[in-house]
């Protein structure tokens, strides 16, 4: 059986294909891998933030807290005052 005349040339690009797809799929690998480690150090920076936002978040309830506190102890001194002017004022009327 003999083979075609361009077969050489033909088997000869082939190979060369193949050498190229191999290389191919090579880079695809590589890429595939820093996607992964890109992905695992997002994940990372997510769950870091995430952390630093709960925490944020905890401090601002406790300074409410404490601004809600501060401003209790106030308006009981206010009434405190108004009670003690109003009582000033009573006597000075009665006088």
């Amino acid at each position: 059986m003999s083979q075609p005349p361009d077969f050489e040339a033909r088997l000869a690009a082939l190979e060369a294909r193949m050498v190229e797809v191999a290389a191919d799929a090579a880079a695809a690998r590589h890429l595939a891998a820093a996607r992964d480690r890109d992905l695992a150090d997002v994940g990372i920076k997510v769950d870091a933030n995430r952390s630093a936002i709960n925490a944020l978040g905890e401090q601002v309830a406790s300074g409410f807290t404490e601004v809600r506190g501060k401003l209790d102890a106030t308006a009981a001194g206010q009434v405190q005052i108004a009670e003690l002017l109003t009582r000033l004022i009573e006597g000075r009327s009665n006088e």
